[in-house]
């Protein structure tokens, strides 16, 4: 019997609301009272607010506009491509490889990504030496839109082209065989088969693409080289830590979040998923007959963006290789700030499972207990309220509550809690999705059964709930973690000497020229978000025996 039945029988106080209750007012305090000390900072000195609405600010958020355009395009448009390209050759040698490495990106720090963009196209880069022959003079680097043009591609290409792949291989096979039987070329089958399919789902991989660039703060902080390649996070984060101009850093804030709320919204109408999550079918499908050379095209292609992404990844592991990594792990300075990350790391990833759990269990019950169809106000904030975090990026939330702590202290103090609990609600659109389905099957299995015998509370969750959520809250777990321990937003906020994580401590060394150094912890902390994440993958694959 299915565990809808039970919405009579069910009773009407559940603990798991209250839960989810409880998580709703931890994410709508650290929002609200950051958008709060946001609003009482601009209504201390609204004369000082509206003069920040200069060309400057109209020249950042043009700029913050024209990137995120550019490496949209770039990303999305060679991404048909390959992943066509990718679907026309199920049999490519290596190609379940290319696909994971493909995966890579994504669990990489953006510090990470950024220094192996510089140790390949920087001044003193692997490239640097043809580069500089090819335009007659030595090459400057890659700081400036380029650089954060190839950064984001880097980022973004792998995502689009699984995401492009994953609607490619959608197309029922029964098509492929018509088209087949009736001669199609390749030509007749992009616009009659496979343009449908990508038309349909472009939108949606487009307006990720575009939301993660506008929102991108550690990228353009590292290769934007000044001023002249500054977005609305990176403004805010300087008006804040170098100019202490609260009230240009509200101006910014609003526009930023007006501006993000405006691609949430079209995001949502679009149908694109905000987590980039990219499960591939590896079902083989029929394809018609390939010319040579047509063939040779799509080689060209695929290897093409397996050398672009996989460049920067070697050059973090060569130049990574090249440091001193025993004087890096003897370092005090190392060693305490990597504890910091991992203390912070592992308080964030509990956090954020845990208020991903509740939140997934409140909105169980509710929808168990509604009546006539109806959906209550509350049901609908469980099952959205870790959506509402992208609307407001952690620079944001981490502004907002700068400006609160400094009227109540020293506001470098509370570096430890604001870095754990925005990197704990920042990984909630992620953990959920692993806990949410799990907890939904369990309670479709077990919730008429547990409440005809009473079983409730902490001895429902013991025994019926944990056997079927260890490993949707490991997979949680790591993500999460992962995703903390490579964060620099809020760190860059309240960092401090006495309170320092690697990515703070990398960005540090990079800002002192200390580049080797730089290398080496880019290279530790790598590996260790890879370790995570691929945890994390393994335990979400292995969730089903």
């Amino acid at each position: 019997m299915r565990g809808g039945a039970v919405t009579r029988d069910y009773p009407r106080r559940d603990s798991r609301i209250a839960l989810g209750v409880l998580a709703l007012a931890f994410i709508t305090i650290l929002i609200g009272g950051a958008l709060a000390g946001l609003f009482a900072a601009g209504a201390g000195d609204i004369a000082g607010a509206l003069a920040a609405f200069d060309p400057y600010l109209l020249r950042v958020a043009r700029f913050t506009l024209w990137q995120a355009a550019l490496s949209t395009l770039l990303s999305v448009l060679p991404a048909i491509f390959v992943a066509r390209a990718l679907a026309r050759h199920p049999a490519f040698p290596g190609r379940a490889f290319i696909l994971q490495l493909f995966a890579v990106p994504l669990a990489l720090p953006a510090l990470v990504a950024a220094l192996g963009v510089l140790s390949l196209y920087g001044r003193a880069g692997y490239f640097a030496g043809i580069l500089s022959s090819i335009g007659g003079s030595d090459w400057p680097g890659i700081y400036g839109l380029s650089g954060i043009l190839v950064a984001h591609v880097f980022f973004n290409l792998p995502l689009a082209t699984r995401l492009c792949l994953e609607s490619l291989q959608t197309i029922p096979a029964d098509q492929w065989r018509l088209a087949s039987q009736l001669g199609m070329g390749p030509g007749a089958a992009f616009r009659l088969i496979e343009g449908p399919a990508l038309r349909q789902a472009l939108p949606g991989i487009a307006g990720l693409v575009f939301m993660l660039c506008v929102t991108s703060f550690t990228i353009v902080l590292t290769l934007g080289g000044g001023p002249a390649a500054s977005t609305l996070e990176v403004a805010i984060y300087q008006a804040l830590r170098f100019d202490f101009d609260p009230a240009r850093a509200v101006a910014l804030t609003l526009l930023q979040i007006g501006l993000t709320a405006i691609v949430v919204a079209l995001l949502a109408r679009l149908g694109a998923d905000m987590t980039g999550d990219a499960s591939l079918p590896v079902a083989p499908r029929r394809y018609i007959a390939n010319s040579a050379a047509g063939t040779a095209l799509d080689v060209i292609l695929i290897l093409a963006a397996l050398a672009f992404v996989a460049g920067p990844m070697a050059a973090t592991v060569a130049s990574g290789l090249e440091a001193d990594l025993a004087r890096l792990a003897g370092e005090a300075s190392v060693r305490k700030a990597a504890a910091t990350s991992i203390v912070l790391a592992v308080v964030s990833a509990v956090l954020a499972a845990a208020l991903s759990l509740a939140l997934a269990m409140a909105r169980r019950a509710l929808t168990l207990g509604r009546e006539g169809g109806r959906r209550p106000l509350l049901a609908f904030f469980t099952d959205t309220g870790a959506g509402f975090v992208l609307v407001v990026p952690p620079i944001v939330i981490g502004a907002g509550w700068f400006l609160v702590l400094r009227h109540l202290g020293d506001a470098f103090a509370a570096a430890p809690v604001m870095v754990a609990a925005v990197n704990a609600v920042m990984a909630m659109p992620f953990a959920i999705r692993a806990v949410r389905p799990a907890y939904d099957a369990a309670s479709e299995r077990h919730e008429r059964l547990a409440a005809q015998l009473g079983i409730a509370g902490w001895t429902r969750f013991r025994l019926i709930d944990w056997p079927a959520l260890r490993r949707p809250l490991a997979t949680a777990f790591a993500f999460a973690m992962a995703l903390s321990l490579g964060d620099l937003g809020v760190i860059a906020l309240f960092g401090s000497d006495q309170v320092q994580t690697l990515p703070y401590l990398l960005l540090a060394r990079m800002g002192s020229y200390r580049t080797q150094d730089a290398a080496g912890l880019a290279l530790l902390l790598g590996l260790v978000c890879l370790l995570l994440v691929f945890a994390a993958d393994w335990l979400g694959k292995e969730r089903n025996p």
